[in-house]
C-alpha cells in the first residue's frame, strides 16, 4: 500500500504543478516545459531514466518505463497531460495558478483536469522505487503536450513518431473514471470509463451574394448559415446504445431494483434519477453550435458567414452523422472537419476493468462500480492509433455536493486533499496487480 511519503508527495505534487502555468490556448500557444522538467526530475528520482520528447519547442512530453516481473504480460500505460485550458483569475476565489492548500482542498487550474491525476502517477512511482516494487507487467508512463487543443504536439505525435516507446502495450488508463458520484439518495456509485465518443468538431461556410443591406437579397448567406444552424442545434438525434452504454444501463437499473427496460431507454432514465446524468449524454450522437462569424459592417450583407459546431458520434456511428450533417445543412451551406478524432469502445469484461473494480472496491467498500462511457474525448484517442485500448481511470473519493463535472475546466477547479490520498491508494492498488 502506498506509504505516508506518497500521500503527502501527491497533495504538493498536484499543488505545485498547478503553480506551472501550463495554459493551452490553442493555435500551439502553450509550453509545457516546465512541467514536464518537473516530472521527468521526480520519474529520475524514483530511478526511471525519462526522455523528453518535442515536435515543437517547448510543447514537451515525458515518456518512461518500468519493467514488469512478468515478460510475457502486455505493457500498460498509464498517461496523463500537462496543459490546462485558460483560466480568467479576475472571476476566481483564489488565483487560479497559486495552487493554495486551503481548509483540506488544493485550488487551482488543472486541480482535475488533469495534475491530479499526474501527480497520483508520480507519487505511486515514487513510493515503488522506495519499497522495491516492480508491476506485473511493464508500466509505460507518459505526461502529454496539447491535450486541450488537436494533441498533435503531444500525443499524436508520440504515437506518430515515437511508437517504439510504447511497444507491447495493448491497454491504457487515464483521466475522468472511477471518482464518486452521489445520486442524492445515499449510493456511492464510481464511474469508470469505457469509452468516448467521437470528436466531430466541424466549420460550416454558407455563400450567397454580398450586396446593400437596404435591398431585397435572396441569396444572404447569414441567413443560409443561421437556418442551417438553427436545423442543426434543434435537430433530435435517435437513440443508439453501444454495449458499453448497454452494460451501464443495466448494471445501473440492477442496483435501483428496476427492469432494464432497453426499448424504453428514455423512460429507463427517467427511473434513474440523478444517476442518469452518467448516461444520457451518450445514447445518441450531437451537434452543438458554438461560434459564429458573419459580416464586418451593418448595411453591408457578407458574400460569406461562417460557423463552427462540436459533433460527437458514438462509436459505430460516424457515418450516420456524416449523412445527418449533410441533411442539415442543405445544399447552401458547406460543412468540414475543423478537427476529428475516433470513437472509443473497451470491453468491460477484461480482466484489466475487473482489476480496477477490485481496486476501487477495496478502499470504498460501500461504493457501487459502473462503466460508462465518456461523451468528450482524451488522448486515448491518439494512443488507441497503436492499439492500445483506453479506459477512464483516475480514482478520487469525494464528498456530496462537490460537483466534480463543473470542475473541468470551470471556475475555482479544485480537489480534496482526502480525494487525492484515496486516488494514490487505489492507484497503486490496481497498478501493482494489472
Amino acid at each position: 500500500m502506498a506509504d505516508e511519503r506518497a500521500l503527502d508527495e501527491v497533495v504538493r505534487f498536484t499543488s505545485e504543478l498547478i503553480r506551472i502555468d501550463t495554459t493551452n490556448r490553442g493555435g500551439g500557444d502553450c509550453r509545457e516545459r516546465p512541467a514536464a522538467e518537473y516530472a521527468a526530475e521526480r520519474l529520475a528520482g524514483a530511478g526511471l531514466e525519462p526522455t523528453l520528447l518535442e515536435r515543437t519547442p517547448g510543447r514537451t512530453n515525458v515518456v518512461a518505463r518500468i519493467e514488469g516481473t512478468d515478460p510475457s504480460a502486455p505493457g500498460l500505460l498509464v498517461h496523463g497531460h500537462l496543459d490546462v485550458v485558460p483560466a480568467q483569475a479576475g472571476e476566481w476565489s483564489v488565483h487560479p495558478f497559486s495552487g493554495e492548500i486551503r481548509d483540506g482542498v488544493v485550488w487551482g487550474r488543472g486541480a482535475v483536469d488533469m495534475k491530479n491525476m499526474d501527480a497520483m502517477i508520480l507519487a505511486v512511482v515514487r513510493a515503488w522505487a522506495r519499497e522495491g516494487v516492480r508491476p506485473r507487467r511493464d508500466v509505460v508512463v507518459a505526461f502529454t503536450a496539447d491535450e486541450e487543443a488537436s494533441a498533435e504536439d503531444g500525443s499524436g505525435f508520440l504515437a506518430d513518431r515515437h511508437a517504439h516507446l510504447f511497444e507491447g502495450c495493448t491497454e491504457g488508463v487515464s483521466e475522468s473514471g472511477a471518482y464518486t458520484f452521489h445520486d442524492g439518495a445515499g449510493r456511492r456509485i464510481y464511474p469508470i470509463a469505457a469509452g468516448e465518443r467521437g470528436t466531430a468538431w466541424l466549420k460550416l461556410t454558407a455563400r450567397g451574394r454580398a450586396g446593400h443591406g437596404s435591398k431585397v437579397n435572396r441569396e444572404n448567406a447569414v441567413t443560409r448559415l443561421a437556418a442551417a444552424v438553427t436545423r442543426i442545434g434543434e435537430h433530435e438525434w435517435p437513440l443508439r446504445l453501444t454495449p458499453t452504454v448497454r452494460a451501464a444501463l443495466t448494471e445501473l437499473a440492477a442496483l435501483y431494483g428496476i427492469e432494464a427496460d432497453l426499448d424504453d431507454v428514455d423512460g429507463l432514465l427517467r427511473n434513474l434519477g440523478p444517476a442518469a446524468a452518467l448516461v444520457e449524454p451518450t445514447v445518441r450522437n450531437s451537434a452543438n453550435p458554438t461560434v459564429l462569424e458573419a459580416g464586418y459592417k451593418v448595411n453591408v450583407i457578407p458574400g460569406q458567414a461562417v460557423a463552427f459546431v462540436d459533433g460527437r458520434y458514438l462509436p459505430g456511428g460516424e457515418d450516420e452523422f456524416r449523412a445527418t450533417l449533410d441533411r442539415l445543412t442543405g445544399p447552401d451551406v458547406d460543412w468540414e472537419f475543423h478537427h476529428r478524432e475516433v470513437a472509443l469502445q473497451a470491453p468491460v469484461d477484461s480482466p484489466t476493468f475487473a482489476g480496477m473494480r477490485a481496486a476501487v472496491e477495496e478502499f470504498a467498500p460501500e461504493g457501487h462500480v459502473v462503466p460508462f462511457c465518456m461523451s468528450g474525448g482524451t488522448d486515448a484517442k491518439q494512443f488507441s492509433r497503436l492499439g492500445i485500448t483506453g479506459y477512464g481511470f483516475t480514482p478520487l473519493e469525494l464528498p456530496e455536493g462537490y460537483d466534480y463535472q463543473a470542475m473541468f475546466h470551470g471556475v475555482d477547479e479544485r480537489v480534496p486533499v482526502e480525494a487525492l490520498h484515496f486516488g494514490v491508494r487505489v492507484l497503486d492498488r490496481f497498478l501493482r496487480t494489472a
